[in-house]
């Protein structure tokens, strides 16, 4: 038995199917069905069903789920922990979309390098695809993201809720003209933008995140919508303007980790950072 084939079998049974398995393994579907037949082979029984609407788990299969995932997570933490040096007990790895690392975030890890000198921490940044993905193959130990899916695997916690404003190089009174950059901060936000402004036609400019959307009008000029935390250094120096009468969108921010917790400092992790956010609201 192989890790590969381990982490197929949970892109499978994360996604439904073998094509989007292959599609996000970036292997193909024969591949992702010779990883499936060898485990299958080893464990000498049927670990899913497969019919028109996808792979659906056996009762193996899912015996299996939760041992393959302890299985990768404790091969991952090996891989970390082994070349650690001698003064680190544990390591955690967290991602999060990158809008959570301005501010929030650092301030978190701060704490827990004060609180944990013996953890190493290591920090990535992605989209919710991405993050979703390490979590489920186990490359990651806990991700802050906006727009996440429900996998049996993880548990999905709302964390707090960012608030969207609308801010200007120009003027406190800037109307979404031409140099407005929209970023997509996912489906909610489109929703609560198009009942707003009902009339609003689609953008010259677009960004699929805040940083760029900022760096953009920092340097040619304009407006966007960033989280308030965000925006407020560029307001205070008058680098930024809130949009006078702009209303404010609710953009929630979750917390995804494994059901099954690994061993090391998870737990105080999870705690430190349910604290940090209460601080927020």
């Amino acid at each position: 038995m192989e890790t590969d084939q381990l982490r197929t079998f949970l892109a499978v049974a994360a996604h439904g199917t073998f094509l989007e398995a292959g599609n996000r393994l970036h292997v193909t579907q024969s591949t992702v069905s010779a990883r499936i037949q060898g485990l299958e082979t080893y464990f000498g029984t049927r670990l899913f069903v497969r019919n028109r609407a996808g792979a659906a788990l056996t009762p193996a299969g899912r015996r299996l789920l939760r041992h393959a995932k302890a299985l990768l997570l404790s091969l991952e933490q090996a891989r970390h922990e082994v070349g650690l040096p001698s003064r680190f007990t544990a390591s955690i790895t967290v991602g999060a979309r990158i809008a959570l690392w301005e501010g929030f975030l650092p301030r978190w890890l701060g704490q827990m390098r004060s609180r944990f000198p013996e953890l190493s921490i290591r920090s990535e940044i992605g989209f919710e695809e991405d993050l979703m993905r390490g979590l489920v193959e186990g490359n990651l130990d806990l991700a802050l993201m906006y727009t996440p899916y429900q996998t049996p695997t993880l548990h999905v916690e709302h964390l707090f809720d960012e608030m969207l404003v609308l801010v200007s190089t120009d003027s406190p009174t800037q109307t979404l003209d031409d140099r407005y950059v929209y970023v997509e901060w996912g489906p909610a936000f489109y929703a609560q933008h198009s009942a707003h402004y009902p009339d609003w036609e689609s953008p010259a400019l677009r960004a699929n995140i805040g940083w760029l959307a900022l760096q953009l009008i920092l340097e040619n000029g304009g407006a966007c919508f960033l989280p308030e935390r965000m925006a407020q250094p560029y307001v205070q120096t008058g680098r930024l303007y809130r949009v006078k009468g702009s209303p404010r969108f609710r953009l929630p921010a979750y917390l995804v980790y494994p059901l099954e917790q690994g061993p090391g400092l998870l737990a105080p992790a999870l705690k430190g950072l349910r604290e940090l956010a209460a601080t927020l609201a």
